[in-house]
């Protein structure tokens, strides 16, 4: 098929949709558990309902979840949230070859179903040449049903469970956003902008705690120290080839630069 013009097929969808099955095994604890914080917080069936079918976002809705209240901090709960899920904006660029050639409410549905778990199969599918952009926003609904129906058996198993506060369930919110991490890491370089933005946050956090200030902080602050290193290293580089291009001259004798 051209690359030129993408279909968007039923036959994609229901590949899509097919293809995520797998995936479900490691998405409906996360939903049942997201279901679980949201009833301990206060959440009726239909809020929590209504949060994952709008929202879709198990780490942004854990991190609101985690500062709902009666004074909960919107402002910067909103921007946290903002940041948490900025990588979407990276995400989204490498399917543009499907992207750019729909239209409607084949693109924005494509786009408002779009994980992280359906973008990197949709993104195996179109590297291994197959141009249906159909397949990403089947998977994509195949788990935003699954994610709904996950936080709602959630919601009603916390009304039955009745969790008392401080139960190591209500650590998963941390638990989730560590084990992030560790697919994430590459190697010691970086060392430098991880331990930046711990530091920073957990300073920030005692300075302004119950908001949620310390994860943006963290992560300007992270993102100014990977700036640094790249350039610090790209510093270094020039500097040691100058020198080898010197010394390799005074080796040569003048006439040989």
């Amino acid at each position: 098929m051209s690359r030129d013009r993408p279909r968007f097929s039923r036959a994609a969808l229901r590949a899509g949709a097919i293809a995520t099955l797998p995936i479900q095994a490691g998405l409906l604890p996360f939903g049942l558990v997201v279901g679980v914080q949201s009833q301990a917080h206060g959440l009726s069936l239909l809020e929590a309902g209504l949060m994952s079918f709008f929202v879709y976002a198990g780490s942004a809705q854990l991190l609101a979840l985690e500062h709902w209240g009666p004074a909960a901090p919107i402002v910067g709960a909103t921007i946290a949230a903002f940041v948490v899920n900025l990588r979407l904006a990276l995400m989204g660029p490498l399917l543009a070859p499907w992207l750019d050639r729909v239209r409607g409410w084949r693109l924005w549905g494509g786009l408002f179903v779009m994980a992280d778990q359906n973008w990197a199969i949709s993104l195996a599918e179109q590297k291994a040449g197959r141009w249906d952009a159909g397949f990403l926003f089947g998977s994509g609904v195949m788990m935003w049903v699954s994610w709904l129906l996950a936080t709602l058996v959630g919601h009603s198993a916390g009304a039955v469970l009745q969790l008392p506060p401080g139960h190591p369930l209500f650590f998963t919110a941390l638990a989730v956003f560590v084990a992030v991490l560790v697919p994430m890491w590459s190697g010691r370089r970086l060392l430098v902008p991880w331990s930046v933005a711990a530091v920073v946050s957990v300073l920030v956090y005692r300075l302004a705690p119950g908001t949620s200030w310390y994860i943006v902080a963290g992560a300007l602050s992270g993102a100014c120290a990977g700036v640094w290193r790249d350039r610090h290293a790209a510093a270094c580089s020039s500097v040691t080839s100058c020198q080898s291009w010197w010394q390799a001259g005074r080796r040569n004798g003048p006439g040989r630069w």
